[in-house]
């Protein structure tokens, strides 16, 4: 990885993706989005500041565990702009994604234990389906094919 002089307080498209691992089109995305910043040279180039490193790790590291572009472009909105952000920094937006993070750590887990079962099921509800409708009160009764057309007679019914 190459090293970045401490004194050089500004990093071109190429330094930034050397040193962060992203693509240079990445980049260009994150910053398009919101993400990251850059200004301009009178050559029409981009420089970054160094705080766009730890930023674009965190970036990163959020999509890594499924939390979309607009929740991360919020909590990066929250730091400070032209310093990097400090463990403080950190620690507060980590904690605002940590129900968030619980919630999809059980959904994963339910994925995982009940994958199985959709195999052949045959179902092909989601009214129903333990995966994506797991609080179904009907589902341990009936599966989804048979679901609907007993709410279409019932409405028959004049019930």
């Amino acid at each position: 990885m190459p090293q970045i002089p401490e004194k050089i307080h500004e990093l071109t498209v190429g330094q930034l993706s050397a040193r962060s691992g992203a693509a240079v089109s990445a980049l260009h995305f994150y910053e398009s989005k919101g993400l990251i910043s850059s200004r301009r040279t009178s050559g029409n180039q981009r420089r970054y500041g160094r705080d766009a490193l730890r930023r674009v790790a965190f970036v990163r590291a959020a999509q890594r565990v499924g939390i979309p572009l607009a929740t991360i472009r919020q909590a990066l909105a929250e730091l400070p702009e032209e310093r990097t952000p400090d463990r403080g920094d950190w620690a507060r937006l980590s904690e605002a994604w940590r129900g968030e993070l619980d919630e999809r750590i059980k959904q994963l887990g339910r994925l995982r234990d009940h994958l199985t079962d959709c195999i052949g099921c045959g179902c092909l509800s989601l009214e129903t389906c333990v995966l994506s409708n797991p609080d179904d009160v009907f589902g341990d009764r009936l599966t989804g094919s048979r679901l609907l057309p007993e709410r279409r007679r019932a409405k028959d019914d004049g019930a």
